[in-house]
């Protein structure tokens, strides 16, 4: 089985030649010249196209696919995502992490078990991770070093710094 790596979601058709306006998910826009193909979900089933053509306009990219040329082909593609496969996930720089090695981390504060990230909100600032604690609360932690001590993907383990209760409720 494949595993898939969303990177993108496909938001307008972009002019009448076939291109689709993108909200990329990756913190390297430069990252989609360097593709040749992706997948697309269609009802739980990756697809794959093949990459013609990547423009960026200030802070927009648009891609054409290869036989879609006009902007009704593309319709079908407006509200679907983006994948990759394994072999074309890029390396990350280190103390950096994709949001899938993220997910499903057990969670430890002062030796014991707090709890499980269950999803990553991608804010302006920073990340957020939503933590499902031991009795069933959802809790968001910034993903910062001021928080994180550490994070371990391959053992799914992210240790949060010992301290003050600064996800506690004010009421407490």
């Amino acid at each position: 089985m494949t595993d898939y790596f969303l990177i993108a979601k496909i938001v307008s058709p972009e002019g009448n030649k076939g291109f689709v306006k993108i909200d990329s998910f990756s913190d390297d826009p430069g990252r989609f010249y360097k593709l040749k193909n992706v997948f697309i979900d269609f009802w739980g089933e990756k697809k794959i196209f093949s990459l013609q053509s990547v423009l960026r306009k200030k802070e927009n990219i648009f891609i054409k696919f290869k036989n879609f040329d006009d902007m009704h082909s593309v319709d079908v593609l407006i509200g679907k995502e983006i994948f990759v496969d394994k072999d074309n996930l890029q390396d990350l720089p280190k103390g950096r992490y994709f949001i899938h090695d993220i997910i499903g981390c057990k969670v430890i504060r002062n030796g014991v078990k707090f709890g499980e990230v269950t999803d990553v909100y991608s804010l302006a600032a920073n990340d957020v991770y939503v933590i499902r604690n031991i009795i069933g609360e959802e809790i968001l932690i910034p993903a910062v070093g001021e928080f994180i001590e550490s994070i371990d993907p391959a053992k799914k383990v992210l240790i949060l710094k010992p301290g003050e209760d600064f996800y506690e409720d004010d009421e407490n």
